[in-house]
Parts: C-alpha cells; sequence; structure tokens
C-alpha cells in the first residue's frame, strides 16, 4: 500500500469515523437520564453501548440502533399500569406481533416478578412464537402463582401435549376441568381423551371422546378419535362404525379414510379394505403405510399380482421398514419368482435385525 493510499485510507476512515463519534458522544451524555428514567433493567443496555464505543464504526451503528430499540422497549412500561400494559400485551398476541409481546412480557415479568398473568401471556407469546421450554417455563410459574387459574393449566398442557409429555398434559387438562367444569368445551375434552390415549388410557379416552361429542356433536374428528380409541382396545367393529359416522358428518379426510381401511383389513374384511386403502393413496399418495395396508389387504384377498405393486411402493417410501419386504417374499413366491422372494426375505431379515427391539415385531405390526 502506497503512503498516497494509506493516507487516502485514514481520510475516509475518519470522515466516516466523525458522524458516529457525534452520534455516540450525543447518545451517551443523556445515557444517564435514560437510564433513571427507564429504570435498572437498562443498565446492562448502556453498559454494552458504552463497551461498543471504541469498535469500528460500522458495527458501532449497527449495535446503536438495536440497543436504542432495546431501550426504548425497556422503558415502554414504566409510564403503564398493569392493566395498560395487559390490554397492550394481548393486542399483540391478538394481532400475531409475536416479537413486540415476548420483548412487553419480558419488560412486565421483570417489573412485576410476581404477576401470574403476566407470566402466563409470556409464556403463551413464547409458545406462538416457537419456543416450547421458554413457553413451559413461564406457564409453570405462572401456575405455581396462582394455580386456581384453569386458563394456565390449559395452556401449559397444549405445551406439554407438542412436547409428546401426555401423561404431564393430562395432569393439566384434569386441573383445568376440576378448577372450571363450566368452561371445560368439547375440544378440552377431546384434548384430554387424546392425552389419556397416548399414555396407554384407551378406557378413559373413550369417556373423553364421548363427553366431547356430547358437548358438541359435529366437532371435527370427534368420532375419528373414538374409533381410534376403540381400535386401540380391538374393537374393530365399533371402531369402523365411528369412522364411517365421520366420513358421514365431516366428508373425506385421509387420516380417517386410511384408518377406516386399517380397522377393515384387521377384521379381515379385505375386499372392502382394498376399497377405502385405494382411496387412501389417491389423497395421502407419500404415506407408505397405506401402501402396505392396500398391498396387505390385496395379497390377503389372493390378488397377488396388485399386491406386488403396492408393497413395492410401501418398502421404497420408507425404506428401512421391514414389514413391506415380509409380505413381498409371500407374494413373490405365489407368483412363482422364488429367486426374488428368497432376496426379500433376506432383506426383511436384516431389516428387522437393525431395528431396536420393541413389544412384537420391529416395526409394530404382525405382518
Amino acid at each position: 500500500m502506497t503512503d498516497d493510499t494509506m493516507t487516502n485510507s485514514a481520510m475516509t476512515s475518519r470522515a466516516v469515523r466523525r458522524p458516529l463519534d457525534i452520534l455516540m458522544e450525543h447518545f451517551l451524555r443523556g445515557s444517564s437520564t435514560a437510564a433513571a428514567k427507564a429504570g435498572p433493567q437498562t443498565k446492562p443496555v448502556i453498559a454494552a453501548l458504552k463497551r461498543c464505543a471504541t469498535q469500528n464504526p460500522i458495527p458501532v451503528f449497527v449495535v446503536v440502533i438495536a440497543l436504542l430499540l432495546s431501550l426504548g422497549a425497556a422503558a415502554q412500561t414504566q409510564d403503564q399500569t398493569p392493566a395498560q400494559v395487559r390490554q397492550q400485551l394481548l393486542q399483540e398476541l391478538d394481532s400475531g406481533q409475536l416479537r413486540d409481546a415476548v420483548l412487553l412480557g419480558q419488560q412486565a415479568v421483570s417489573r412485576w416478578p410476581r404477576d401470574a398473568q403476566f407470566r402466563h401471556y409470556l409464556g403463551v407469546a413464547y409458545f406462538k412464537s416457537g419456543d416450547t421450554k421458554q413457553a413451559q417455563e413461564q406457564l409453570t410459574r405462572a401456575r405455581e402463582l396462582n394455580p386456581k387459574d384453569s386458563a394456565t393449566h390449559f395452556d401449559l398442557a397444549l405445551v406439554l401435549l407438542s412436547e409428546q409429555d401426555y401423561a404431564g398434559a393430562a395432569d393439566e387438562l384434569e386441573g383445568a376441568v376440576k378448577l372450571s367444569p363450566s368452561n371445560a368445551n368439547a375440544l378440552t375434552h377431546i384434548l384430554l381423551g387424546r392425552a389419556y390415549l397416548n399414555s396407554n388410557r384407551s378406557l378413559q379416552a373413550i369417556e373423553q371422546f364421548k363427553t366431547a361429542l356430547k358437548f358438541d356433536p359435529s366437532i371435527k374428528l370427534g368420532h375419528y378419535h373414538l374409533g381410534f380409541a376403540y381400535f386401540s382396545l380391538g374393537r374393530n367393529d365399533k371402531a369402523i362404525s365411528e369412522y364411517k359416522e365421520e366420513l358421514r358428518r365431516s366428508g373425506e379426510s385421509p387420516a380417517v379414510v386410511c384408518a377406516l381401511g386399517h380397522s377393515l383389513l384387521a377384521s379381515g374384511k379385505y375386499e372392502d379394505a382394498e376399497t377405502y386403502l385405494q382411496r387412501g393413496t389417491e389423497l395421502d399418495a407419500s404415506n407408505p403405510d397405506v401402501w402396505y395396508d392396500l398391498g396387505k389387504a390385496q395379497a390377503l384377498a389372493g390378488q397377488w399380482a396388485r399386491a406386488e405393486p403396492s408393497l413395492r411402493k410401501a418398502a421404497d417410501l420408507n425404506p428401512k421398514d421391514p414389514s413391506p419386504h415380509y409380505q413381498l417374499a409371500r407374494v413373490l413366491g405365489k407368483l412363482g419368482r422364488n429367486e426374488e422372494a428368497r432376496s426379500e426375505q433376506e432383506r426383511f431379515a436384516e431389516l428387522k435385525k437393525a431395528q431396536p427391539a420393541t413389544a412384537g415385531m420391529a416395526t409394530g405390526r404382525d405382518q
């Protein structure tokens, strides 16, 4: 680099730094006043800003803007009553301004740490933002501060359901129903039923789904959930009846059509099963389970040539599942293609061995 270049570079640097220096000096002169007005929670903001004063000019400019915004957020609750902050927080939640809701909720919790409602709202803001860990932490704290608020129990249950903590979700939903039975609607009972079903309490789940349907006979997927609970107990006829009722009330849904086909298959009604499972592949072509069920139904009905492409599709969609290869081995043997059948049997054995041991077959199927 020449001397002239170095001189020009230094001049350019000074030219860039000077207005930024002026901005920094102007802001930092007022930092003490700003901190006093906004409260003790702004002290880290001011300290961070001062640390940036000697850094590279462009990053400083960016940091100044960010810290100014943070300082404004920190100060915005200072001149408001709790009722005013609650109203603003609810408005931001309702309008989907989640980032603003989280910032405002954090400031409210900092100022009023024992206010259960602010903890609750902040937890909801975190949950809607996808931060389930922080959501659970805030909602748990809100429940501790006010254990008699049914809404907090309900929202905490939603977080736990999303985390697949079904036993914990059931506890919270039970608490919500017990605290405010008049506010427990069909959805509450559907969710409680699902929590029971996923924690191996099928009989309790059935009662909850029935209760939900009493509240609202037209609730979407109400009969589907009830049918699924019956199926889990091996009561296929009742499951089939509930699935058909769901289709009658709500129209075609891939989940319901596939579940109905699966129950018909389990009941030995192979031709009826094939009809619904074929429709299931049209509604949800990427679902390997419906292709497997279709191929199995076709094989059990003696339709070997039709079963082969269905089972191959299932194997392609889920290469780690051993079950389609087991069925393919049987189908190919019936078609007289013994070498291919042995190859599929070997593939089945390899995949089954590679899977972790579970109750029954590795896939949870009876093959």
